[in-house]
């Protein structure tokens, strides 16, 4: 449903077509396909009702069901990418699944009056095939290839909104099926997650919309739980993943032609398909694995990013995508021709791709931190609680965190939110940073330091031994960007700083003194200043 809603731009502005949408009977995910088509607008028209009309064109996302019931010159646009799987138990064994003559020509009868394809080579696959089928076939490139490589000018509109940073942003590609990263390497995701720094990687997961529905929300969102609360985002099925690879640093991918995109992008892709049945030797997604670092276990990102060869995404790509940056040209001229009509004289544009509307789920309320001190550099990683990876200490953020982590928490801090956040009248209560460090270092004997986040580039801190801290840290400029850490992280390596008796030799600064430290966090250094907070930072609400 979604590869119909990417070609309407083809009809933009024609007061002489009228769009209407109906759900083949017998599709597994079919209430998904109508909320998709709810969510945009569309109308939609009962099956019987669309049987029972005749129609200038009917546009078709797949060839499967009873479509020849639908009467009119009916079209197949290009579906997912370089038709590199088949399906089991559907149609003709090991053929690929989009070119199957059992679809395409039922009986022997041609179903399509245009077979809309990406790339030259599937009209020769679809030909060694079926002849009959190939002749109704015609190259048009791939109407959702034109939005993605249209929209890469936002990429860092894409970052900003997913909260990526300077971070790397990995993203998993799962298509649906039994052989999917889903569903045959269920335990990578949370492996990633609960192995990579949260302030060094991002992941996100780009999952098919068919495993979405087979799974519903709910279950989907238990299933990934550790993942997800490991800082993990979930793109949504229509657009979000799309940005997300473009947002992406690199692919971790099965045998699903999302990967695809995301080499025609020029994006590292790493393997993490164990094999199967249901790929198709030969296509350009089995080029592309061929040409990619495997993926063993989550040990192994660092070693298989390491391993990529530059341009090895490319040959497959050009084999999947043809006629970049003229396919809605091209499936417009092909389609008006069928209606018999002249086109409009307006340019047919892609439409960019929004930014991502799910909300991550923002920075996790806990970690196992592993901190190293070096003289005046203090260098923090941050990984989810209950990792096996040794730790120096673990941060909590209080209100957020389980009860249980911020009992145990060497390090409780809090985040003064944003913008307004208390009634404009009626009664309230809110504590002064001086208040609330000192009333949560009594309430928790494991707490060492409690600590106020007052904004992107200021803490305030307490430690059990010396005065509250004014904590500033400066941004990193580098090659014309402002780069900014989670303060959080900082109130870890000034705890881990304090702890040793690093500063004034009694876990302080002296008075009307300051201290200088650097903060490394995610690979990069972050100059600190230190010094004792003014009357004006102790008295702040929080």
């Amino acid at each position: 449903m979604h590869r119909l809603l990417d070609v309407l731009p083809v009809f933009a502005g024609d007061e002489r077509i009228d769009r209407a949408f109906t759900l083949v009977p017998g599709s597994d995910f079919g209430v998904d396909a109508l909320a998709a088509v709810e969510r945009a607008g569309a109308r939609t028209t009962p099956w019987a009702e669309a049987r029972r009309r005749a129609h200038d064109l009917v546009l078709m996302a797949s060839p499967k069901g009873e479509l020849a019931l639908l009467r009119g010159r009916r079209v197949l646009l290009p579906h997912g990418a370089g038709f590199g799987k088949s399906v089991e138990g559907e149609g003709t064994p090991g053929t690929p699944s989009g070119l199957d003559p059992a679809f395409l020509v039922p009986d022997g009868d041609a179903l399509l009056s245009l077979h809309a394809l990406a790339h030259p080579s599937q009209v020769a696959r679809l030909a060694a095939l079926s002849p009959h089928a190939a002749a109704r076939a015609a190259v048009v490139g791939d109407p959702t290839l034109e939005r993605v490589l249209a929209s890469r000018g936002r990429r860092n509109d894409y970052r900003a909104a997913l909260g990526t940073g300077a971070r790397h942003l990995i993203a998993l590609a799962s298509t649906w099926g039994p052989e999917s990263l889903l569903r045959r390497r269920p335990a990578l995701l949370a492996d990633l997650a609960a192995r990579l720094p949260y302030d060094t990687y991002q992941l996100a997961l780009i999952l098919h919309p068919n495993e979405r529905s087979r799974l519903g929300e709910l279950n989907l969102a238990e299933r990934l739980a550790p993942a997800l609360d490991a800082g993990m985002f979930l793109a949504g099925p229509f657009e979000e993943w799309a940005a997300v690879l473009i947002a992406c640093d690199a692919v971790i991918t099965d045998h699903g032609s999302a990967a695809l995109y995301a080499a025609a992008l020029g994006r590292p892709v790493i393997s993490a398909y164990d094999g199967g049945g249901e790929l198709v030797p030969g296509s350009p997604m089995a080029d592309l694995l061929d040409r990619s670092p495997f993926l063993a276990d989550a040990g192994g990102l660092d070693a298989a990013l390491g391993a990529q060869r530059p341009g090895a995404v490319r040959a497959p790509a050009d084999g999947a995508f043809a006629e970049r940056g003229r396919a809605l040209e091209r499936l417009r001229a092909e389609l008006y021709r069928l209606l018999d009509v002249p086109p409009p004289r307006r340019q047919v544009v892609p439409r960019l791709l929004p930014e991502p509307a799910t909300p991550p789920r923002g920075v996790p309320a806990s970690f196992a931190v592993r901190a190293r001190v070096d003289g005046r550099t203090v260098t923090v990683e941050r990984l989810p609680v209950g990792t096996d990876a040794p730790a120096h200490h673990l941060a909590a953020e209080a209100g957020r965190a389980p009860e249980r982590h911020a009992m145990s928490a060497a390090l409780l801090y809090r985040r003064v939110p944003r913008g307004p956040d208390r009634p404009a009248a009626g009664h309230g209560a809110a504590w002064t940073v001086a208040g609330w460090t000192e009333e949560t270092l009594a309430d928790h004997p494991g707490c060492r330091t409690a600590g106020v986040v007052l904004s992107p580039d200021h803490c305030v801190t307490r430690g059990r031994r010396g005065p509250l801290l004014s904590v500033r840290i400066e941004p990193l400029r580098s090659g014309g960007r402002v780069v900014r850490t989670d303060p959080a992280a900082v109130l870890s390596a000034v705890h881990t700083w304090l702890g040793q008796g690093e500063v004034g030799g009694g876990g302080g600064v002296p008075p009307g003194s300051a201290y200088e430290m650097t903060c490394v966090v995610g690979g990069l250094p972050f100059a600190v200043r230190l010094r004792p907070a003014s009357a004006a930072e102790a008295a702040r609400e929080c």
